[in-house]
């Protein structure tokens, strides 16, 4: 039996070991980026992994805005709500936050949607992002460091008279914003939320990993690693789980994920849809679960994507 014991013991400090090797290269910055070098861009600007400016995109007008972050100016690309005639004064803007080796960019598949309902949107940059500050330690915060640049992105929003924003996270994204939400004073800005293929839980992601791994034990595995990973990593990532935040934003929400997500696991999002239905933000969530990888959940049927993205918009006070 004692034998057992020790065989067992063994194998879940190996199986961490491996796993925190692997989750130490998705933390670290450039990693994901080296292991896709080569890999050909998209033509389509709604494709993820599609690269050039909103004008090269979509022929609109854009603004280069510096953020100034504690870190130094990030950069951001304002694309300014079309000209209506005799249209009030806009309250509200839109602002979209990529995840891991993502990119501004990346927003674009919620871009002709957000014109359509008379929203300029602001595609912001991050800490350790190619047009943003680097930090010394090269690591992701998962969300708790990064949510300090999504503050200051808030900010210049409001000092350009937009009082309240619209967040949309894709990703990491997700946990960027929940860090926001939970500890910023400017969260009751926050008027409405979309998340996709959302970072809710790292432990999860952690078990996530193990399981597809094909790892017995998975999370007893996930729980050793998160614990190497407390020595190793700048921040505290048990921390970093904010699906009870989003549970209780009383304020409309979509939540699409992909069935077949290999990164973030689907029951996570899952959850938060069922904790917002039993109470009384279930009326303003609107789910939008696939069969989908991570963040393809547009690209597998972009029209009931985009169609779900539209109720989402008409719980939201528009200009």
């Amino acid at each position: 039996m004692l034998a057992l014991i020790v065989l067992i013991l063994l194998y879940i400090v190996s199986a961490s070991l491996g796993l925190h090797r692997i989750a130490s290269q998705y933390l670290t910055v450039g990693a994901l980026s080296q292991m896709q070098e080569g890999a050909a861009r998209p033509s389509d600007p709604l494709r993820l992994g599609y690269r050039g400016d909103p004008q090269t995109a979509f022929g609109l007008p854009f603004e280069t805005v510096a953020i100034q972050t504690e870190l130094g100016p990030a950069e951001a690309w304002l694309v300014p709500e079309p000209f209506r005639p005799a249209a009030p004064e806009p309250h509200l803007a839109a602002i979209y936050v990529h995840g891991i080796d993502g990119a501004r960019e990346d927003g674009y598949r919620y871009l002709p949607l957000l014109q359509e309902a008379g929203l300029p949107l602001l595609l912001v940059s991050y800490r350790n992002d190619d047009n943003a500050p680097a930090t010394e330690d090269e690591r992701y915060g998962f969300g708790l460091t990064e949510w300090r640049d999504l503050e200051a992105a808030v900010l210049t929003l409001r000092d350009r008279g937009y009082g309240e924003v619209m967040v949309i996270a894709d990703s990491m994204g997700g946990a960027i914003l929940g860090q926001f939400m939970s500890r910023s004073p400017e969260a009751a800005r926050v008027s409405s939320i979309a998340l996709d293929s959302p970072a809710l839980e790292f432990r999860a992601i952690l078990e996530h990993l193990a399981r597809n791994m094909g790892l017995p034990l998975p999370g007893m595995v996930a729980g050793t690693t998160q614990a190497l990973l407390w020595f190793t990593h700048p921040a505290n990532l048990r921390e970093a789980n904010v699906t009870g935040r989003f549970a209780g934003f009383y304020g409309p929400m979509f939540v699409a994920h992909g069935q077949q997500d290999r990164v973030v696991p689907v029951w996570t999002s899952q959850t938060l849809i069922d904790l917002r239905a039993a109470s009384d933000t279930g009326v303003l969530t609107v789910p939008h679960l696939t069969g989908a990888d991570h963040l393809q959940s547009h690209a597998e049927d972009p029209a009931a994507y985009d169609a779900a993205f539209r109720e989402f918009l008409g719980l939201t006070r528009l200009p």
